[in-house]
């Protein structure tokens, strides 16, 4: 296995934001970039797990740029290079931490909102689906099972949580309360685009995007942009497609096989998390690996 990063340590940078997996820096003499890290770090149930998994960062980065490549004709994104050779000098000395894991990214203004796309019954969705059809200001159809696939894919917004608290499911109205109503129609119709895209292309390589979810961002020109990683196992429920059977849970190719784990102690999902086993981060780990190896094939 690779070695582990679980923190950065970029004293010549700025650290802008230690989020749950990334370490964002500013860099002197370019107000205009970011510097991005994905470390090793995982969290579930928003609390960030004392142990990393090693390389995760680097497939999160591999995957995102495969995607950020692939989408690019939907919707622009932050991306400017993930080259250390473009990097600022000052960045390049800290190749070790950098290497296969940092993008160069455009500072944009982040929407405070989670994007959310759903195309299948499943998580938090389904929990609240089993109290009330109407889910999100949805209203589904009755006699629906845990992952069944949804007459179409549904945009479901989130409050943008703080680290250690959790996001809160929003309706589209209470979106518009907080961002507009233009803001919010775009950032739908493009959420809603950019899963269909890769629902169809995960398909062909024997993957089921349940969900996932976007973070957008305005850019200096007001272009609504793609932020952060997009489509990862991190931000979106992967299925394969050979063993998918509706009326239960399924098996993944993302951290919910950490979530079931947890789930399963007798913990409250409040900081501290409890300590991981070795096998339950190697078999995290070969999910991740799995997921990389068929949608970049």
């Amino acid at each position: 296995m690779p070695r582990a990063l679980i923190t950065t340590d970029c004293p010549a940078l700025s650290l802008l934001h230690r989020g749950k997996v990334r370490d964002m820096y500013t860099i002197p003499g370019h107000d205009d970039k970011l510097l991005m890290v994905a470390t090793d770090r995982i969290s579930a149930f928003d609390v960030v797990m004392a142990e990393p998994v090693p390389g995760k960062g680097c497939m999160l980065t591999s995957i995102s740029l495969f995607w950020f490549k692939l989408l690019g004709d939907i919707m622009p994104n932050h991306l400017i290079s993930a080259d250390l050779a473009d990097f600022p000098e000052i960045c390049r000395q800290y190749r070790d931490q950098l290497e296969g894991r940092s993008m160069l990214v455009r500072r944009s203004k982040v929407v405070p909102i989670e994007c959310i796309v759903r195309g299948y019954l499943s998580g938090s969705f389904w929990s609240a689906y089993k109290k009330d059809r109407n889910v999100c200001g949805f209203m589904l159809p009755e006699g629906m099972r845990e992952s069944d696939r949804l007459s179409k894919p549904l945009f479901t917004p989130s409050t943008k949580a703080e680290l250690g608290e959790h996001d809160e499911n929003i309706s589209l109205d209470m979106m518009r309360e907080k961002v507009g109503a233009e803001l919010t129609a775009q950032m739908e119709t493009a959420g809603i685009r950019l899963y269909e895209r890769a629902a169809e292309y995960a398909r062909e390589k024997g993957i089921i995007i349940a969900d996932t979810k976007f973070e957008m961002g305005q850019d200096a020109e007001g272009r609504l942009i793609l932020v952060d990683e997009v489509l990862t196992p991190d931000s979106s429920r992967f299925w394969p497609l050979e063993s998918y059977q509706p009326g239960q849970g399924q098996p993944s190719f993302d951290k919910q096989y950490l979530r079931d784990y947890l789930a399963g102690l007798s913990w409250d999902k409040q900081p501290p998390a409890p300590p991981l086993p070795a096998e339950i981060l190697e078999k995290t780990s070969e999910r991740y690996q799995e997921a990389l190896r068929r949608l970049t094939a």
